[in-house]
């Protein structure tokens, strides 16, 4: 079992930053990949950016360049480091962790981006 919890989001005006934190525990040696997803109202959750172990990283075409996804394995943390961010990026986002045959999802956190 893997507990997630999500932290960071906010009000943030367009061309700002947040830094989202997802801290993990449990058995977290099993984790395999991580992932942030982002849900706004009426659509599907999407993935904005995954980690595979502790370097491999992909991301949504949208985010390339603004977006950093990073992991701390001896704090056992997630940071998802969102710059120059846009009103489209708003959403609420969720942490995902990905083990062999299970995956664990957090409770998500709300990022608005808004003058």
């Amino acid at each position: 079992q893997v507990q997630l919890v999500e932290s960071g989001g906010g009000l943030v005006q367009p061309g700002g930053s947040l830094r989202l934190s997802c801290v993990a525990s449990g058995t977290t040696l099993r984790i395999n990949a991580m992932g942030w997803y982002r849900q706004a109202p009426g659509d599907q959750r999407e993935l904005v950016a995954g980690i595979v172990g502790f370097t491999e990283t992909k991301y949504a075409d949208s985010v390339k360049g603004r977006f950093t996804i990073s992991r701390d394995r001896i704090k056992n943390v997630m940071y998802l480091q969102m710059d120059s961010l846009k009103p489209e990026d708003a959403g609420v986002y969720y942490c995902k962790a990905v083990m062999p045959g299970r995956d664990f999802w957090g409770q998500g956190t709300q990022v608005t981006v808004s003058s």
